[in-house]
């Protein structure tokens, strides 16, 4: 296992890795709000959750996807 030879170039601009960190931000907010109260401020139950599954998702497709690398 190696990394790829412009992988500085992939980590800024690769739509994945973008979707991976947006995800984990949404993570952390399911998490934080789990510790706070949740109906703090009316957002329902499972949301970033739920909106987490769908970017990783996404991630996972844009992965697949051929990207330029300009």
């Amino acid at each position: 296992m190696h990394l790829v030879p412009q992988w500085r170039a992939l980590i800024r601009r690769a739509w994945s890795i973008r979707l991976i960190l947006l995800a984990g931000l949404l993570s952390g907010c399911e998490a934080g709000l789990s510790l706070a109260s949740p109906d703090l401020l009316g957002i329902p139950r499972g949301l970033f959750a739920g909106l987490s599954a769908l970017v990783t998702a996404a991630a996972f497709a844009a992965r697949l996807i051929a990207q330029r690398m300009e």
